[in-house]
Order: C-alpha cells, then sequence, then structure tokens
C-alpha cells in the first residue's frame, strides 16, 4: 500500500525534496559513509531526471530489473510523478518521504530510493535481498512427540510460521525498534483479549524504553528487560519451538521475536516452567506427569548429591552404614586430595569436557564426550587423584542437570553446585542447608514480568499445580493459569468436557 509519510520537524535534517539530484547524491553519499555500496542509476526524459538511489549488498537486483525499472520503462507515457510512480510499481511496500534520514534509513534497510527531480517526495521501494535458510529441526530443545520445526533468522518467516500456527483474529503483532543504530526491527506478539493488558504494556514499555546501540538476540534482549539481571536464575523463557510459543500465547503469555535472531522470547515464567517441555503436551497425562517429576527430582539430586558426599566424608561418617563405610575408605586410600578438593576438580573437569563437546562439530563432540569421559575418569583412578565412588556420583549429577528441557536453567543449575559444594566442604550438612535457604530466599524474593518466580508454590495457586508442577488430564485444565491474569479465563466449558457421550446418544 502506498503511504505518504511526513518527516518530524527538525531543522537540522534537510529535506530531500529541496535538493536537486547532485547534491541529494552528495549528501546521501556524506550521510551513509560507503563509496563502493552505494549506488545511483539515472534515467533521463525531456529534460526530466529520475534517479534510484540503493545500497547494491542489500538488494536483490532480480527484483529491482523486473519489478521496479520494467515498470517504469514499459508506461513510456506515465509523468514522472510520486503518486504515477506508485500507481504501476506491482509493490506492496511502497512509502513517500521526503527527509534525508527516512531516505538514509530506508536505503539501509535494502530499499530503494526513486526520486524524480524537481518533486516534494521521493518514494521507497522495498527491494531488499532476503537471506534465510530453510526451516530445520530444533537443535537445543530435541522432542520425541509434537511438531519439531524451529524458528529461523527472519522476523517475517517467524511470524508466517506462528500464523499457521494459530488461525485466530485476535492475534496482534505490534512492531517495535531495538536499537538506536542497528534499528534492529521487532514484533511483540499476543492475542487479544487472552493476554493481561499491564504484561502487554510491561512488555512494550521495557522495550522501548532500551537506549542501547544494538542488540545481538533474544536472549541478550530478555537480559535487559528482566527484572533482576544480576541472578544466575533466568526469568524469561527463550525458545526456538513455534509450537511452545503457540501455547504459551494461548495461557496468556506476551511473546517478542527478533529480526536475525532464532529465537522466541515470552513471559511471564515462573521457575517450574523451565522443567516443562513440549512433548508433555502431546504425551497422556499420566506420562507426562511422570516425566516432569523425574526432571524436578533429578534436578534436586544433581544439586545434592555431590555436596552430601563433601559433607558426609568431610563431617558425617557416623551417617554411613559400615559396610558401605569400608569401600569408600578403601576407594579414597590413595586420594591425596580433602573430599572438596576432589569434588571440585571432577565438576570442573566434567565442565570443561561438556564445553568442548558442544564447542566442536557435532560427531566429534560426541565422540569427544563419550572418550574424554571414559579415559579422564578411568585415569583419574588409577593415579589415585579420585574415588570410584565420587565418579559416579559426579555423572549422576551431570546426567540430572541435562534432564532439564531449558538450555539457560540447566547451566543456572550447574553453576549453583560449586558454591553449594564450597559450603559443605566448609560446614558440612549445616553449610548445604545455608546454601539451600539463601537459593530458597533468592527465588521467593525473584520476579518475572506480572508476578512472583516462584508461583504457584509462593502465593499459593493450587488451579496453576496442573500448568507448572503437575500435569493433569485435559478435562480439568478448563481455566487458563490465574498466574498469568488473563482476561478471557475460559479455555472450554468444563462441565461439558466431563460428560463422555456415544453417537447413538
Amino acid at each position: 500500500m502506498f503511504k505518504w509519510l511526513s518527516g518530524k520537524k527538525n531543522e537540522e535534517t534537510p529535506k530531500a525534496h529541496s535538493l536537486d539530484v547532485e547534491e541529494l547524491k552528495e549528501q546521501l553519499k556524506t550521510e551513509l559513509n560507503v563509496d563502493s555500496e552505494l549506488v545511483f542509476r539515472t534515467m533521463k526524459r525531456d529534460g526530466e531526471k529520475l534517479i534510484f538511489c540503493l545500497m547494491n549488498t542489500l538488494i536483490d537486483s532480480t527484483r529491482l530489473d523486473d519489478i521496479v525499472i520494467k515498470s517504469i520503462l514499459h508506461n513510456k507515457d506515465m509523468e514522472w510523478t510520486c503518486e504515477s510512480i506508485a500507481k504501476v510499481l506491482p509493490m506492496i511496500s511502497i512509502t513517500a518521504v521526503n527527509q534525508l534520514n527516512e531516505v538514509v534509513t530506508g536505503i539501509n534497510q535494502g530499499k530503494v530510493y526513486i526520486y524524480a527531480e524537481g518533486q516534494p517526495y521521493g518514494i521507497l521501494a522495498d527491494v531488499k535481498k532476503t537471506l534465510e535458510r530453510g526451516l530445520e529441526k530444533a537443535e537445543t530443545e530435541s522432542l520425541v512427540y509434537g511438531p519439531k520445526i524451529s524458528f529461523t533468522e527472519s522476523l517475517q518467516g517467524n511470524m508466517n510460521i506462528l500464523r499457521n500456527n494459530i488461525k485466530d483474529e485476535d492475534l496482534c503483532a505490534e512492531d517495535l525498534t531495538v536499537g538506536k543504530r542497528s534499528k534492529t526491527k521487532a514484533k511483540l506478539v499476543y492475542i487479544k483479549g487472552i493476554a493481561d493488558e499491564e504484561i502487554i504494556q510491561t512488555f512494550r514499555q521495557r522495550v522501548e524504553d532500551l537506549n542501547l546501540d544494538y542488540v545481538p538476540g533474544t536472549t541478550v534482549l530478555g537480559q535487559y528487560i528482566e527484572s533482576d539481571s544480576w541472578s544466575v536464575f533466568p526469568q524469561l523463557m527463550t525458545t526456538e519451538l513455534p509450537d511452545r510459543v503457540s501455547i504459551a500465547l494461548y495461557r496468556g503469555k506476551v511473546a517478542v521475536l527478533l529480526d536475525r535472531s532464532p529465537d522466541c522470547l515470552y513471559g511471564p515464567t515462573s521457575f517450574f516452567a523451565f522443567f516443562e517441555s513440549t512433548e508433555d503436551v502431546y504425551m497422556r497425562w499420566n506420562m507426562g506427569l511422570f516425566l516432569r517429576m523425574l526432571r524436578l527430582v533429578a534436578t534436586f539430586f544433581s544439586v545434592l548429591l555431590t555436596p552430601a558426599y563433601v559433607a558426609v566424608l568431610t563431617y558425617h561418617y557416623e551417617v554411613i552404614p559400615s559396610p558401605l563405610l569400608l569401600s569408600l575408605g578403601e576407594s579414597r586410600a590413595r586420594v591425596p586430595f580433602p573430599p572438596v578438593m576432589e569434588a571440585l576438580l571432577l565438576e570442573f573437569v566434567i565442565e570443561l569436557l561438556r564445553e568442548a563437546g558442544a564447542r566442536l562439530p557435532t560427531k566429534v563432540g560426541q565422540t569427544m564426550g563419550i572418550v574424554g569421559g571414559i579415559v579422564i575418569g578411568q585415569a583419574a583412578v588409577e593415579a589415585g587423584f579420585t574415588s570410584n565412588i565420587l565418579i559416579i556420583i559426579i555423572a549422576l549429577s551431570a546426567l540430572g542437570s541435562f534432564t532439564t528441557p531449558s538450555y539457560l536453567m540447566g547451566t543456572a543449575i550447574r553453576i549453583i553446585r560449586f558454591p553449594i559444594i564450597l559450603m559443605a566442604g566448609l560446614w558440612g550438612g549445616i553449610g548445604i542447608m545455608l546454601a539451600f535457604c539463601f537459593f530458597i530466599i533468592h527465588l521467593l524474593k525473584l520476579e518475572t514480568i506480572g508476578g512472583p518466580y516462584l508461583t504457584p508454590i509462593y502465593p499459593v495457586r493450587l488451579k496453576d499445580l496442573g500448568y507448572s508442577f503437575f500435569k493433569l488430564p485435559p478435562q480439568y485444565l478448563s481455566f487458563r493459569p490465574l498466574t498469568n491474569r488473563t482476561e478471557d479465563k475460559e479455555r472450554f466449558p468444563s462441565r461439558k468436557a466431563k460428560q463422555k457421550k456415544d453417537v447413538d446418544e
């Protein structure tokens, strides 16, 4: 659609129509600071001049030639005015501008500026070259059940995926701009009538208030707009699964998509939501409940096992059964380090193997993780650096942390193990309890956008337990989560969902 945009009244910003063609070229060269990439093409007819200004590295030359230039050449008797040129161009995105700063911004975004000398306005036509990869499987969130398609780096493509998933006329996508220099496009996505207006406004305000040069991705954007950036725990969810975002939007959450970022940011998000996998929705409720509880228990033991080993061997030998105490003594007979140093050393080695495996190519990384773990573990035991039992405990702790569906939360769980191990080495069981109390108090004080971080445990909201801590049969989830303060609170009539009728009834 062809639309007129009047620039801001600013005496320091010259109007493009106040310049002739040669002056316009000089002004654009000065503003854009490029010579080799900035291209000017001029058409002449009976003393009239029509100039095309573009950045050759950003535009699709085929679209420029076939759609723009050929359309103008085929209409020989057409007047060279903004209205006439806009009518013959078979394009949707056409904008008329007369401010030089708008012209510069448009050229930087992959548009061609068409200006007929003597006209009050010029035209910006979108001929941007689209560089995007095809739809692929999610890399960081692998699934057994459910759609496996992932977001790409194209904002338009990601919105296309979401609108195919959510065919709701109330799906809203507000345009935002992030970065005063990069001017990265963003979308604030929510379902009108479900999402709470206060949460929408909070997201919108926090993004618009950012006074930054450049934001590289949604994970970085989340760190800027979350409530406590000093916390190790993520307070907003980032995902590369469109299906997960669709489920969140129907629950009353708000999402932010950023151009050139393959992840989506959404909230409000509680602590327990990070242990929910998308495939839990597609599995039977009892299987999903088992797997969700397994993840929570595995995370708890991942944090507790190694500190408990250090505390018991340092201060609390009396709690170990006599047969196990004998094998522990034999295992640690050749180890020259105290238990806390031994545990920290092995935890550090595990993190090194994990990081090396993640950075190497896929096949090499898998081999490195398996072979490196076996070789280093066996060699460490034979050399007397560690005991066999601690190798088993460290391996179980690592497995427990890897069960977390969210990569950010899994990393946070691995980080908090280190201070708890240190506290266990200093004060034993009392040190573990002090560290746990500190983290629980921290989680109780933490907030996500829209409410407390530990909801529905604190404050207690029993109806929300089926969406976070537990998983209930679908017919008992007729109401949307109370935590999200949704406007439309009912998903479906609860009485009709529980009635089961045969065909002959």
